[in-house]
């Protein structure tokens, strides 16, 4: 009788641990669908600006339909990139060279330095990237913590059994590591 009891304490005891195991699990799992939310949030918003940034520059550099046309192309490929985290990341560092290029311009257009809708876009735009940036760290860090529980052990015995899966990382080459090559002498 009493090794029945011993028994039942110990099923008792580990349906326990599977169940704190499990809804630790599942958190993880929704911090790291919450942070990819907030990048797709954050994406968006950035592809919402870049057209009206180049409508803003437009008037003043319409010799340079290339790189509009580059922009507006990179843009429409980063948002059909849909939610596979990799091809996201690419497409969206594909968004981030041409974007910069297009900052730049600011440059060899002295009074598009003064258009104060431009300023405000730009200021949007870094500061959407900022978020972006925020967002991807968060993002990782939830994707870190439920990795090393899918893989650790005692949980990756109950992470299996229940399809929670190692999750990719966001990886996406910051604007400002993209050196923007642009040449006015053309």
């Amino acid at each position: 009788m009493s090794g029945l009891i011993i028994t039942l304490i110990l099923l008792a005891l580990l349906a326990g641990a599977v169940i704190f195991i499990y809804n630790g699990l599942v958190q993880k799992r929704a911090l790291v669908n919450n942070g990819w939310s907030d990048i797709e949030v954050q994406l968006k918003r950035r592809a919402d600006l870049i057209p009206r940034l180049v409508d803003a520059v437009k008037g003043y550099a319409s010799h340079e339909i290339k790189l509009f046309t580059e922009v507006i192309a990179a843009r429409n490929s980063a948002l059909a990139a849909g939610d596979d985290v990799a091809q996201r990341g690419d497409a969206e560092g594909r968004l981030s060279g041409p974007t910069t290029r297009l900052l730049a311009l600011k440059e060899a257009y002295p009074e598009l330095k003064s258009d104060q809708n431009f300023l405000d876009l730009q200021n949007e735009l870094t500061e959407t990237e900022d978020k972006i940036e925020m967002a991807r760290r968060f993002y990782n860090g939830a994707v870190r913590e439920m990795n090393i529980a899918v893989q650790s052990v005692p949980s990756n015995f109950v992470a299996g059994p229940f399809g929670f899966l190692k999750q990719p990382f966001f990886e996406i080459e910051p604007a400002d590591a993209l050196v923007p090559d642009v040449d006015f002498q053309k």
